[in-house]
């Protein structure tokens, strides 16, 4: 328990004069500023360091690119091991377990211990491991590497504690489960197969004990070679040699006979009584063709020969299809007498497994379902029936339907909401599916007491959105939206969408959801918005659709000799847009003949549609093209239902959208929203990409600066934003018109000797003296002026990297011409051609916290400004549909750059040239909330919080009717207000508190269904909730505190005196990719996750640091573009283009983590072996006299070479050794760790002297060998 106290006794501003609404943003120490009044702000902390602690709690979704299946017929477990090192464990329906190999190797087989709770895996790096499954998370017991082989096959027969382990030589080696301690018995390759034969009979693809005697082992190599080993004799029975390579090997259960599986595509059966040739051959999938020879087939990966007692036996394969039938689909083929039934698959066979009703391989075996492990499904079909219909799959496998493109997560949710969504989704689930319970049952779960509901929404590349269940880390799939039903169908090779972009014209971008009001947006890659609205009753509706022109204008750019002698030109405002229509641009657009201007990328339907219950479109935004350019993406969005207005904005600009009147109130550019507090200094657009002007402001009396086009010119951007006093805010009058709002001001040119241009980094000083504390002045050079055809350009090799002053980012937001693109002088009224050189992208990406850089290996020191722009030229010359990993939005193919994504880091710091933004200053984060626009406000208002990706944040107040019948018939007002405050880095988040430190919340309309029958009685209307910054607050005054972050620091404003009470530099080396305020333990932090890897939390109001942990050491763009907190002290991300990771950072719900989880392993006695009877028992062998510990153990075998493979004990299930950090525990886990490691050297020069001695002996033998040989010779045979 805590207090911090601030005094506020009326301190000065670290800058007078100067127009900022916060001077001391900028100010890393964070010096409070002056309020109107002495105040005290007393925020009593709770929350403390020992209240957070990081650990993850459950992964969902299919395991990424699987290698191995097992299954415990007794438990009715089920493992799925990856070929990342990680084993997912699945039982019942919320029993699911993921653990990780900390190798990283894949996995190459995996082996139950059947019903003992334990599991063998088998990996990649030749390494066995034992996982203990008696506790809620799995850890390993033992480990065994093999250091001379490598393992190819692994088999553990039925109650037994010796697995047999082949390996890549063709020796086959035996390990005691019970001390992971090889044995000293080993089969040689030699000794297998007959000393005649010339040839190696490859590696070891098969192992099992025959099922009328434990005693004989059946090995298979891949040559097609199989031999019987008498285990006691230690020889042969019997040696079979196949002319085709040997895949899988099968026994029928009475141990009679045995079936292959081989490369042509046969099926051999082998009988015992006549081993010389097989049984019976059968191509299955091979017709005959007209000359008489077989179709050559595909081998056959894999069979399974299955006995029942009502009917014939099941041989189930996969595949073996002829090679001549080109594009057809992975099968598995089920063959039950003479029916042959083949399912085709819609990803490729990794491994199936045949599930039977007893463990004991010598029984019936009556089989009831086959597991089929897909390459990214998991799919279990019911063998009891005729048909072989599919079970229902419980577990969330299909997240990945369509790549995930985006994420979101809301803890706490309304009761109600969960079950709504679940009655209108199961409306549309899938039917057909078999009518038994999912056969994988095992485990215990029972619901914990520390549960609430909790949702996860997914957007999607094909454009659709899944809500799912995430209470009591679960995961059920509620409800699915389809956004491209609101647009037409493209058509191939044809139309706007189908030249924008070849595939996914519909992914889903980001999301907002309300679940207060059920209001739902979408953003759309597109450039499009649809907002839904829920309704239980389906509808025959209209699509509203609104169109805005949000981009930079040709007009914008500066013709010198055109306003020569004008040097306050001015442009009339932009018009009222009307409802169902484009915001329109400024006067003077021309295209020439078939460019494409003012249009969509996509058609929205035209006419009635009927949309059935759940989520139904109320209104579609979309951004146009303009002069043959596509609309920028839309990086930042917010939505309030009390308010019933959206905003958006991208690089170009904001637009704020009255959704009840379905009107467009505000469309400006980032630069008109400054008004005259811009603090940044600027200069005129480039000629490819130049701001759209929509007020008066629009660059007036440039023209002043360029009076001799032949000089060169040196000049300050700060004069161009250096306004009078009393223009420093717009009135709100000005801005009755809800689309045009106009700021004037006059600009004084500011002029430097033109011998400075040499030395782009001498400051003069009156540059120099100009707000030093905010902005940081940049030079351009401006050359080459040759009339009135020719627009104005930067030369890139004269551009300097800015200073880092204060700590922000000083980046002008004007943009250059990039390096690579051609500068083609044409006027006003030329055609406007080459405006995307080529291979330019139809998207350019906005540069933002969602929008991230891959960066070659690049240091923050200097870079040479050449190498510089040919990187980011490189960078920035993607397409956003190429499905390059550094985008964050469309992303969707992650198999093919897996190397390039694996780490990444931020190719420029929070002070960098505008050349290495290659963008103009974007909008990155929007916020409705009861606040204070102005600091002589006395009363909150409505307003509008804007992030920009400079670290500016402006207020927007608004004025909004509250009376619902004016609501819908009068305007909403908005004006800037010329507040401004200033972070480092771009803008990430709002958040606000009162001065108690609790979390106010967004104000929102209570949901209402219009769909729904009117009742007179009780006529509909609007109900709102308000969460009013003085309503909680009588002893504390007025006002409340804003908490804004950015990539680089936090910063706490006491509203409406907008001083700043707290800071906290949150990274300088790395850079945060998301945060939020979130409510733990009764309390509001502030949660952030770094590009580095680290999630940190921050406490409220005063920034203390209270958790910094190396979650991830390398960061993914998956993770970055995927990871979001929520309340309660989680978090999530998409671990794999399949799975979705779930994490807490509470201490709280790390403590009960344990009784939330399920239980793999249930005390269940092993079902006894059937009675074979006297005649079976006196005929079928000594099978159950077999001793294997009489055989294999030490006494019997000796010991094995010490060299051949090293034992490794594992942690035994103690996870404190790494979550140890400090203390006592810490010091014990450091030795136990050096211990290891010391034990781990000795074990290696235990190794080398045994391999010393080995030499040595055979050195010694063969010493011997030649003095027998030559001992009887006389000295005239030598």
């Amino acid at each position: 328990m805590k207090k911090f106290r601030k005094v506020l006794d009326g301190l000065t501003t670290s800058s007078p004069g100067g127009p900022i609404g916060s001077p001391s943003c900028g100010s890393a120490a964070g010096t409070p500023t002056a309020a109107p009044t002495p105040r005290e702000i007393d925020v009593q902390e709770t929350l403390i360091s020992e209240n957070f602690q990081l650990c993850k709690t459950v992964r969902h979704g299919f395991p990424y690119q699987p290698t191995a299946l097992a299954f415990d017929p007794v438990q009715k477990i089920l493992a799925i091991g990856s070929r990342s090192g990680g084993v997912r464990i699945l039982g019942r329906p919320g029993v699911d377990c993921y653990c990780q190999h900390e190798s990283g190797a894949a996995v190459l087989q995996l082996q139950f211990l059947i019903n003992e709770g334990a599991l063998v895996t088998a990996c990649a790096d030749d390494t066995l491991h034992l996982w203990n499954l008696r506790q809620r998370r799995p850890a390993v017991l033992h480990s065994l590497k093999f250091n001379r082989e490598r393992i190819t096959f692994c088999h553990l027969p039925f109650q037994s504690k010796w697995l047999y382990v082949g390996t890549e030589r063709g020796n086959t080696h035996i390990v005691n489960i019970e001390s992971f301690i090889l044995s000293g018995y080993v089969i040689m390759w030699n000794k297998a197969i007959e000393l005649s034969t010339k040839t190696h009979p490859g590696p070891v693809v098969h192992l099992s004990d025959s099922p009328k005697d434990e005693g004989k082992l059946l090995i298979g190599f891949e040559s097609g070679t199989i031999v019987q080993w008498d285990l006691r004799a230690k020889k042969a029975d019997f040696r079979i040699y196949y002319d085709e390579a040997i895949h899988s090997v099968s026994w029928h259960h009475e141990g009679k006979q045995f079936m292959c599986s081989h490369s042509d595509g046969s099926l051999t059966l082998w009988n015992l009584r006549n081993t010389t040739k097989p049984f019976q051959v059968t191509f299955p999938h091979g017709k005959i063709q007209k000359d008489g020879r077989k179709e050559s087939c595909k081998p056959i990966l894999k069979v399974e020969y299955k006995t029942s007692r009502s009917s014939e036996p099941f041989v189930i394969f996969s595949g073996g299809l002829s090679y001549d039938k080109a594009g057809r689909r992975p099968t598995l083929t089920i063959m039950h007498g003479k029916a042959i039934t083949v399912l085709e698959m819609d990803y490729p066979i990794v491994e199936f497994m045949v599930l039977c009703e007893t463990p004991y391989n010598n029984e019936v075996q009556e089989p009831y379902a086959v597991v089929v492990l897909l390459e990214k499904d998991l799919i279990v079909v019911d063998l009891t029936q005729s048909n072989f219909p599919v079970f229902e799959n419980p577990y969330p496998m299909d997240i990945h339907e369509s790549p995930v493109t985006c994420t979101a997560y809301f803890a706490d949710c309304p009761p109600d909401i969960i079950p709504i969504l679940y009655s209108i989704g199961t409306k549309h689930k899938k039917t057909g599916y078999s009518q038994k319970e999912w056969p994988v049952s095992g485990g215990t779960w029972t619901l914990g007491s520390h549960t609430y509901p909790e949702i996860i929404i997914t957007g999607h590349a094909d454009g659709s959105i899944k809500f799912w269940d995430a209470s009591a880390i679960t995961l059920q799939m509620l409800y699915k939206l389809k956004t491209s039903k609101v647009f037409e169908k493209p058509k191939p090779g044809e139309g706007r969408a189908a030249e924008l972009v070849e595939e996914d014209p519909f992914a889903v971008q980001m999301v907002s959801w309300c679940p207060q009001s059920r209001i739902f947006c979408v953003v759309g890659i597109s450039a499009h918005i649809i907002l839904y609205r829920f309704s239980k009753y389906d509808a025959n509706t209209q699509i509203v659709s609104l169109e805005v022109r949000l981009q930079c204008e040709p007009e914008d750019v500066i013709s010198p000799s055109e306003n020569e002698n004008n040097p306050c030109f001015t442009e009339p405002g932009s018009h009222s847009p009307q409802p169902h229509h484009q915001h329109p641009a400024s006067p003077g657009n021309r295209t020439p003949e078939g460019m494409k201007d003012s249009v969509p990328c996509l058609k929205v339907k035209d006419r009635m549609v009927r949309v059935p219950p759940g989520y139904q479109s109320d209104l579609v935004i979309q951004l146009l093209w303009v002069d043959g350019e596509p609309p920028q993406q839309i990086t930042s969005l917010d939505i309030n239902s009390a308010y019933g207005l959206l905003a958006f904005g991208n690089c170009n600009g904001l637009a704020v959208v009255d959704y009840l009147q379905k009107t467009i109130l505000l469309c400006m550019s980032t630069l008109d929203l400054y008004g005259a507090t811009d603090p940044y200094q600027r200069l005129t657009r480039s000629p490819r990409r130049n701001r759209q002007s929509t007020s008066e402001f629009c660059m007036r009396g440039l023209s002043n600066f360029y009076s001799d086009s032949k000089k060169r010119i040196r000049t300050s951007y700060q004069s161009l934003t250096e306004l009078t006093d009393n223009q420093q805010s717009i009135d709100m009058e000005r801005s009755k018109s809800p689309t045009s709002v106009c700021s004037v001001g006059s600009p004084v040119p500011v002029h430097y000797p033109t011998s400075l241009h040499n030395d782009p980094r001498i400051l003069p000083e009156p540059v120099a003296s100009l707000r030093a504390s905010h902005c940081s002045p940049v030079f351009y050079l401006l050359d080459n002026v040759k009339g009135p055809g020719r627009k104005l350009s930067l030369p890139t090799d004269l551009k300097t990297d800015l200073d880092h002053v204060n700590g922000h980012c000083t980046s002008p937001t004007s943009q250059p011409c990039s390096a690579g693109k051609p500068r083609v002088p044409m006027g006003p009224e030329g055609p406007r051609l080459a405006r995307r050189g080529p291979g330019r992208p139809p998207f350019r990406k906005a540069q933002s916290a969602a929008c991230m850089e891959i960066s070659l290996p690049v240091s923050h020191t200097e870079v040479g400004h050449a190498s510089r722009r040919a990187m980011l030229q490189q960078l920035h010359g993607v397409t956003m549909y190429s499905h390059d990993e550094h985008h964050t939005t469309a992303s969707y193919c992650w198999s093919e750059r897996e190397s390039r994504e694996n780490s990444f880091s931020r190719s420029r710091s929070s002070s960098v040239s505008s050349i290495d933004r290659d963008t103009k200053e974007a909008i990155t984060t929007l916020q409705f909330g009861e606040s204070y626009g102005r600091k002589s406000d006395a009363l909150p208002t409505p307003c509008l919080w804007v992030g920009t990706s400079l670290g500016v944040v402006l207020l927007i107040p608004m004025s909004i009717p509250t009376d619902q019948e004016e609501r819908m018939e009068e305007a909403v007002t908005i004006g800037p207000s010329g507040a401004v405050l200033m972070l480092k880095g771009s803008v990430l988040r709002f958040g606000f508190l009162d001065c108690m430190g609790a979390l106010i919340q967004s104000p929102y309309e209570v949901w209402r269904d219009l769909n729904a029958p009117e009742d007179p009685d009780r006529p509909r209307r609007r109900k709102l909730v308000h969460f009013s910054p003085s309503s909680s607050q009588d002893a504390c005054g007025e006002g409340h505190l804003a908490v804004v972050c950015s990539e680089r620091q936090a910063k706490v404003f006491l509203m409406p005196s907008q001083s700043c009470l707290f800071v906290h530099n949150i990274t300088e080396s790395s850079f945060v990719l998301r945060a939020d305020v979130v409510s733990v333990c009764n309390s509001v932090c502030l949660a952030c996750f770094c590009a580095n890897g680290h999630v940190m939390t921050l406490s409220l109001p005063s920034l203390r640091p209270l958790m910094d942990v190396n979650y991830l050491p390398l960061t993914d763009m998956r993770i970055a573009r995927t990871f979001c907190f929520t309340n309660g002290g989680q978090a999530l991300y998409l671990s794999s283009p399949t799975e979705i990771q779930r994490i807490t950072y509470s201490q709280e719900m790390c403590d009960n983590l344990q009784e939330m989880l399920g239980e793999l392993f249930t005390p269940i006695e092993t079902p006894e072996a059937q009675n074979r009877g006297f005649l079976k028992g006196f005929f079928g062998g000594n099978a159950h006299t077999f001793d294997r510990e009489e055989l294999f153990g030490e006494a019997a075998a000796g010991k094995a070479s010490r060299s051949l493979a090293q034992h490794i004990p594992g942690q035994g299930g103690v996870e404190g050794m790494k979550v140890a950090a400090s203390g006592v525990v810490g010091e014990l886990a450091r030795a136990r760790i050096a211990l290891d490691e010391r034990g781990q050297r000795l074990g290696e020069l235990e190794e080398r002297t045994a391999l010393m001695m080995t030499s040595a002996e055979t050195f010694s033998k063969h010493a011997h060998e030649l003095m027998l040989k030559c001992k009887d010779k006389k000295w005239y045979q030598f």
